[in-house]
This record gives C-alpha cells, sequence and structure tokens, in this order.
C-alpha cells in the first residue's frame, strides 16, 4: 500500500519524504508552523518555516528561534517535495500548509475561518486531494452572525455600561481575538486599557495594522480611571486578583463557545458575544467542497459527528488525533496576571 503523503506520529504531522514536520507538538529537526498559537507552534524545533507576518508573533513567545519567514504562495522544495503557504484567514499570519510530491496534493489547515475580520489576510481556497481540517465548531448548531453586528452590540454594550458607571471588561484571547475586537471597538465611547499580555502581543503587531490607542493597566492604574471605560482582557483573567480591583464592572466574553448558554453560566460571564476565530458549520462545509478534496481528515473538536456527516454526503472522511486545541490560557499569561 502506497505510503501517504502525510501521517499522523507521536511527535505530529508528518511528512516522511521531505523529513519534516507541520505544527509539531513534540521537539523535531524541522518543522513548518502554520500560526503562533501555543497549541500549534511549540518550543524546541530546531528550525521553524513559517510566514513572514507570523516570524514576529512566534518569536516574541518562544524566545531567539532558527526561522525562516515565506511569503503567501511562494514554493519552496525540501527534497523535491513541494510547499507553499496559504491564507487560513485564522488570525494575523496565519497560513494553510499546501504540500505536493508526485502528482498528490495535500493541504493542513491548522485552524482557519472564511469570515474577513479585517486584520488577518482572508481565507484562500487552495485546490486539493486530501484536505486536513479542524473540527472546532462541528456542529450544525454554530452558525455565525457576521462581525459588523457582533460587533456593533458590544459597543452597544459599552455605552450602556459606561451610562451606568460600571467598567467594561471584555475577554478575548491575547493572540489573535484581542486584536480583533480592539479593531472594531468605538474609541469615540471611551478609553481602552489592557492587560499586560494583550498590551504586549499588540504592540508586536501594530507595525502590520492600525489598531486604536490602548492604555496598559499597572499597578498605578486607579479603580476610578476605568469607570466608564473598556478593559480587554485574556480569559484567564477572569476571577484573579487583578480583576477584582475593578469593582463595579460588567464582565463580557466573545467567543464561539458563548453560542451555548451554558457556556456562559460556567464561566460566570455577565454578557456572551458569539464572535469566532474558526469556520462553524457552514463554513467548514463550503470550504471543504470548494477545496475539491475526495479525502478529508478531520482532526480537534467535534471531529466524529462531523467525519460521519461527510461520509453520508460521499466523501472518504475519517478522524486523526492531535494535540491541537482551543488554548484557554498561555504561559505568557499566567506569568503576567498578579
Amino acid at each position: 500500500m502506497k505510503k501517504p503523503l502525510l501521517q499522523f506520529t507521536e511527535k505530529g504531522i508528518y511528512c516522511s519524504a521531505a523529513k519534516v514536520y507541520l505544527d509539531p507538538w513534540k521537539p523535531v529537526d524541522k518543522a513548518i508552523i502554520t500560526h503562533g498559537h501555543a497549541d500549534h507552534s511549540r518550543y524546541g524545533h530546531k528550525s521553524y518555516i513559517t510566514h513572514h507576518r507570523n516570524v514576529p508573533i512566534i518569536c516574541h513567545r518562544l524566545g531567539e528561534i532558527n526561522v525562516t519567514g515565506i511569503e503567501w504562495g511562494k514554493t519552496f522544495t525540501i527534497n523535491n517535495v513541494k510547499f507553499s503557504l496559504h491564507p487560513a484567514g485564522h488570525i494575523i499570519g496565519s497560513s494553510q500548509i499546501r504540500v505536493e510530491h508526485k502528482g498528490d496534493v495535500w493541504v493542513f489547515t491548522g485552524d482557519y475561518k472564511t469570515e474577513n475580520d479585517g486584520i488577518s489576510t482572508p481565507y484562500e481556497v487552495v485546490q486539493c486531494d486530501t484536505f486536513i481540517t479542524e473540527c472546532t465548531f462541528g456542529l450544525p448548531a454554530f452558525k455565525w452572525t457576521p462581525q459588523h453586528e457582533v460587533m456593533e452590540s458590544i459597543n452597544n454594550w459599552w455605552l450602556e455600561n459606561k451610562a451606568e458607571g460600571k467598567t467594561s471588561i471584555l475577554f478575548g484571547y491575547s493572540l489573535g481575538k484581542a486584536q480583533r475586537l480592539l479593531k472594531c471597538l468605538n474609541p469615540e465611547i471611551g478609553k481602552i486599557y489592557t492587560h499586560g499580555a494583550i498590551e504586549n502581543m499588540t504592540k508586536v503587531l501594530r507595525p502590520l495594522v492600525d489598531f486604536p490607542e490602548t492604555t496598559l493597566i499597572t499597578k498605578e492604574t486607579k479603580k476610578q480611571d476605568l469607570l466608564g471605560n473598556m478593559v480587554l482582557a485574556p480569559p484567564s483573567a477572569h476571577g484573579s486578583t487583578w480583576i477584582k480591583k475593578m469593582v463595579p464592572y460588567v464582565t463580557g466574553s466573545a467567543s464561539g463557545w458563548m453560542t451555548f448558554r451554558g457556556a456562559r453560566r460556567r464561566r460566570a460571564i455577565d454578557k456572551g458575544f458569539v464572535l469566532s476565530d474558526h469556520c462553524d458549520w457552514t463554513g467548514l462545509l463550503e470550504s471543504i467542497k470548494a477545496t475539491g478534496a475526495e479525502k478529508v481528515i478531520c482532526t480537534h473538536g467535534y471531529s466524529d459527528i462531523f467525519s460521519r456527516y461527510l461520509r453520508e454526503q460521499g466523501y472518504d472522511a475519517r478522524t486523526e488525533e492531535t494535540q491541537y486545541g482551543e488554548e484557554e490560557t498561555t504561559e505568557i499569561e499566567e506569568k503576567i496576571i498578579t
């Protein structure tokens, strides 16, 4: 039997013909990285290849590493295997990895979304024979409202909280979600304050995107300074001593998981806004169809349910285990929270 071009191993997704791994979760010699989230770009590899916009992100998170930046669509060859990076639309600098060898074409998406968020390079359809897709929100219940409508709701919520003399605290991951929120917040309502993890990451990304002005919260920041204004914080700050000093405040969370009311209750969030950096059910199906792929490999998320549905639609679909998943916190956030 012909060996598949990409194999799922204990270290990660491996291309044996090129002796290179894609988003490996254990240390390897050569790694091609889709994006900067901690579950996909890990420390310890001898060399990294990624999109050039992702280079400052992973250097900020991982420190001094041997990394090469590549432009969208530029083909680079390793041991006669052709690779290229294509926009995934997930966060700034996020890529899909196209792999071609002896006429066989695979695409590994990493994480992706099809809605243009205004700060990430929009998702690009890449034709292939085999498509490796995440299934984070692979249930029909997940259907996203357009971003501009969600952000209008967030800005109106901020206005209401300001009228009541309360601080608005909005939770979003320090890399990706926080910058997407920041870009769409209305600075005419008030000042935008940030948690250290978000401020530091946004500083790295400011050369790439024109963001509104932010003010870092420090020990010198007074509770009165925050009243009526907006605070952007990572989810891991919720319930910490850092946030308890901000009373009176109202909390909100921007996440695809806010689709379910139970998720909001479990996280003790006052207001949930459904805003995801991943595809919804329709986005996943439309993306797969557009690639022309006959074989689909489903990874993290609702992979069993989603792959079963794909098989019912005539696809050769199966699941594979990985160590990817939506990160709840990062090593950076844990160090900064006090």
